[in-house]
């Protein structure tokens, strides 16, 4: 069957369009200078200023930065050893329930995982007295508890498919494993980790449903800020908001394929 020579790049156009035609609404209308969304009223930074002088943002913003700095930090040393136990260490005992268990949170829907933590909080609570309310603390170890599945499963991909004669090499040379892990393995999965700090980090700052069942009275992540002031209709204001952070996720973007591409040609040459 012949294809015609126009719809790949249609097909590919379309769908672009589909994934960033939205975005550059958004962007565009963050510049609007009327009060409804919908209707221009010329270029405008007002919505910028706005959104920069309210004090509710800005606390919201900065909890969930601090919340998925820690939340990534301690999923990722978790989900290390974890995809290190899985990866290196063989059979063992219970390692097909571990694994299992691991690999819960990615499949768990997130209404469910959610309502077990606050469950599993309010009867911490009501037994030994901790936490003593919810917030940013339980927030944090609600994220943490699905990010390490995420963290994980890549650096156990990274371990499966490293060659090990480097390590070997270094422990017939005298080199006891616990050095062997920290001068040779860890390096070589040190982009795997990366990795899965970033994406932890970018669920935890993302996330939304699983924060509204653990957080409580001061505790506003803005994804939670963000739906509370889309149900009451989107205004200028938040396509300020989002535009924000499209400009910081292009700058990662943009930053880490220009780190790869130096990296390529330090390699090449």
């Amino acid at each position: 069957m012949r294809r015609r020579p126009g719809f790949v790049p249609l097909a590919m156009g379309f769908g672009y369009a589909f994934l960033y035609l939205p975005l550059v609404l958004v962007v565009l209308y963050s510049f609007n200078d009327s009060r409804l969304v919908t209707v221009w009223g010329g270029f405008s930074l007002r919505w910028y200023g706005e959104l920069l002088r309210s004090g509710e943002v800005l606390e919201a913003a900065w909890l969930s930065v601090r919340i998925a700095a820690a939340s990534a930090t301690g999923a990722t040393l978790l989900g290390t050893l974890a995809g290190f136990a899985l990866a290196r260490m063989g059979r063992f005992r219970g390692r097909t329930l571990f694994a299992s268990m691991i690999a819960a949170p990615l499949v768990m829907p997130e209404v469910i995982t959610g309502l077990s933590l606050l469950l599993f909080f309010v009867t911490l609570q009501q037994q030994i007295g901790w936490p003593a309310a919810r917030g940013a603390t339980t927030i944090t170890l609600a994220h943490v508890t699905f990010a390490t599945a995420y963290v994980a499963v890549i650096v156990r991909s990274r371990l499966a498919s490293m060659e090990t004669s480097l390590e070997e090499a270094a422990m017939d040379l005298g080199g006891r494993p616990f050095r062997v892990v920290l001068d040779i393995t860890l390096p070589l999965i040190s982009p795997a980790i990366l990795a899965g700090w970033l994406l932890a980090f970018t669920l935890s700052l993302d996330d939304l449903v699983i924060s509204s069942f653990v957080s409580g009275p001061g505790a506003t992540t803005l994804p939670m800020l963000i739906f509370s002031k889309v149900r009451l209709g989107v205004t200028p204001d938040v396509n300020a908001l989002a535009t924000i952070v499209i400009a910081l996720v292009a700058i990662g973007v943009g930053l880490a394929g220009w780190i790869q591409l130096r990296r390529s040609g330090t390699r090449g040459v």
